[in-house]
């Protein structure tokens, strides 16, 4: 397989990511409700390839990777809940950008939490990204309902780059497969037991719902993180997390022509600085 070949299906990964964004704000069902069957057809399409191809590992597997995996799955479903309730409050292209700065948080968390080293210029980067944060959390008119969406986009992001340093140990020691089983299996009983506090009905939604939900779990998970899982086998981790950054603009450009939300030029300038600070981090870690 060549990396050009290699490059057109990362194009393709990076599109299926951006509907994401475009099929919530569609999608006229409480966030929860959305999140739910999102993964409720994840769960239903990968689960059973997942038990016949998983072998003799599911025998391997132990109580505390049972544990850390639904660990994870918690902190996926905190960050779909999350950031799926941002978008019904802000813009695409805030909500996309601000939700990219996980690469930022899990920097941190892996300074924090595993002693790992960060450079002068990964602090700059860090620097300029929160800097554009800070400011893009109050562009867009400064409302209460934006700020408070864009602070759910930025609560979002910590939540998957938990869900990422968790995957990072797990997956030194379990096959794809079986992690995703696991975290993915955890994530859809937390969103129904999110639903069940709640109070959020799961049933009774229109059949436009489970469309949305099934193409959430086929564009964005199948289409989407998948192919960036099979893409590193051909490109660098650096060159898949720079590309993953043109996300967030097709889903602006995707808003605009769907929904009307043109950015404001605080909006460009910040979300500009979020891109490029994520962007110089993934450099410094070539």
């Amino acid at each position: 397989m060549g990396r050009s070949r290699a490059k057109g299906i990362l194009l393709l990964g990076v599109l299926g990511t951006a509907v994401s964004a475009i099929l919530v704000r569609y999608s006229q069902a409480p966030s929860l409700v959305t999140a739910t069957y999102r993964l409720g057809w994840t769960v239903l399409l990968l689960l059973p390839a997942a038990l016949l191809r998983g072998g003799a590992e599911w025998r391997r597997v132990t109580r505390r990777d049972v544990g850390l995996c639904a660990l994870s799955g918690v902190c996926l479903a905190l960050h779909f809940a999350l950031w799926f309730e941002s978008l019904k409050w802000t813009s695409v292209a805030s909500s996309t950008a601000l939700v990219s700065t996980e690469v930022i948080f899990v920097a941190l968390g892996f300074a924090l939490l595993f002693g790992g080293r960060i450079s002068r210029l990964g602090w700059g980067a860090i620097a300029l990204a929160v800097a554009g944060s800070t400011v893009l959390a109050f562009a867009g008119g400064g409302s209460g309902g934006t700020v408070g969406g864009n602070g759910l986009a930025l609560a979002g992001a910590a939540a998957v780059a938990a869900y990422t340093l968790i995957g990072r140990y797990q997956r030194e020691h379990l096959s794809t497969t079986v992690y995703t089983a696991l975290t993915y299996t955890a994530c859809l009983i937390t969103l129904l037991v999110l639903d069940g506090v709640t109070g959020t009905a799961v049933w009774g939604w229109p059949p436009r719902e489970w469309l949305i939900g099934l193409g959430l779990a086929v564009f964005c998970t199948l289409m989407g993180h998948s192919l960036f899982s099979w893409c590193l086998r051909e490109l660098s981790p650096a060159y898949v997390s720079a590309a993953k950054l043109c996300e967030p603009v097709f889903a602006a450009v995707l808003a605009g022509i769907l929904f009307g939300e043109i950015p404001d030029p605080a909006e460009w300038i910040s979300g500009g600085m979020v891109l490029a600070g994520v962007l110089l981090y993934t450099y410094t870690e070539r």
